[in-house]
């Protein structure tokens, strides 16, 4: 299998969305979201055997501490998976071997990252690739409503009943001041953590900006009885797939139960839109009480040289470092606002 690199402005967004494995990570419209974020330079290319077109494989190419490299997705990109459109039959570890020739070839990269929802793990331990985990959570969306709700925990549950009673009501958003809500909301989730978010409120508002007009991403606010947003919901769709992206609530309108009241919503939502999976955007305990079950994605890692693989691991590490520095700061700063206006 041979990789070649499709010139952007003559790639045909409109045959490649035709695939049945196409996710929303893979369009024009995340692409632009990711180019403009990370400043990172999109690559969309042709697969073929022999002179049989067989596929596309999707990513960017940026660079990191004088590094380039070729993600597909990359730590920190709040993307878990691009990878690869193949025709049945196409091997995917066949693709990844292709997809390494272009990157150390005419992409020049050193190192590389490629997770694929259709990944095996052989698919790239044969290739001779590291092999992570992205692991995640998903809910059968085909089932009919009331199963999936029954397959919620009693309390979870209840939760929504209450919101419903309490008056809570959800609103599908199409405005940028949305992003705006999210992250005030996003900065009090984390405050309570002793952390802060973890990239800016300027990645919502392109997110929305590219995302919206496509009306592949679903922006939710939760209202109060007097009207207040009190919470704020993220996700995105393509065929098969709706993938959970961030949500938030201010900590004293918690009681109301606004977050398991649009996580349902948002369910119900991408069900009628024809999705059959719903990914839950990552692992986390609390998830457990929808009635998801785990689910892990294969994330394969490969550099030029083994040394950049060890620097790779230490700026994750670092990165996790600053967070917590940073959530930390915020408290006193905090802290010390408070003490100043009750001293006044």
């Amino acid at each position: 299998m041979k990789c070649k690199i499709i010139e952007w402005s003559t790639v045909d967004w409109e045959m490649l969305d035709q695939f049945a494995d196409r996710t929303v990570f893979q369009t024009r419209e995340w692409l632009l979201f990711l180019s403009e974020t990370q400043k990172a330079t999109p690559v969309v290319a042709e697969l073929r055997e022999g002179r049989e077109i067989v596929g596309y494989f999707t990513g960017l190419t940026v660079t990191r501490f004088g590094v380039k490299v070729l993600g597909s997705s990359f730590p920190g990109w709040t993307t878990p998976y691009i990878g690869f459109n193949l025709v049945p039959g196409a091997s995917r570890a066949a693709a990844l071997a292709a997809v390494e020739e272009l990157a150390w070839g005419s992409l020049k990269c050193l190192h590389m990252e490629v997770s694929d929802p259709s990944f095996v793990p052989q698919d790239g331990l044969s290739n001779g690739f590291s092999c992570e985990y992205f692991a995640t959570h998903r809910t059968d969306l085909t089932k009919p409503e009331e199963e999936l709700f029954q397959s919620m925990t009693a309390a979870c549950r209840r939760c929504i009943r209450k919101a419903e009673k309490s008056g809570v009501t959800i609103e599908e958003a199409h405005d940028l001041a949305f992003a705006d809500d999210y992250y005030e909301q996003l900065k009090d989730v984390f405050a309570k953590q002793g952390l802060v978010p973890p990239y800016p409120v300027e990645r919502v508002r392109k997110l929305v900006r590219h995302l919206e007009p496509s009306g592949r991403i679903l922006l939710l606010r939760a209202r109060d009885p007097k009207g207040k947003c009190i919470a704020t919901g993220i996700s995105t769709g393509f065929n098969r797939i709706a993938e959970f992206w961030g949500n938030a609530s201010l900590r004293q309108s918690q009681i109301l139960r606004p977050n398991e009241f649009i996580h349902w919503y948002a369910m119900r939502y991408w069900k009628r839109h024809g999705a059959a999976i719903y990914d839950w955007g990552g692992e986390a305990k609390y998830k457990e009480k929808y009635g998801c079950v785990p689910h892990k994605v294969p994330w394969f890692v490969k550099s030029r040289y083994e040394l950049l693989s060890q620097l790779r691991n230490q700026a994750r590490s670092m990165f996790a470092r600053k967070q917590r520095f940073l959530g930390w700061l915020q408290g006193k700063r905090s802290t010390k606002e408070v003490t100043e206006q009750e001293s006044q």
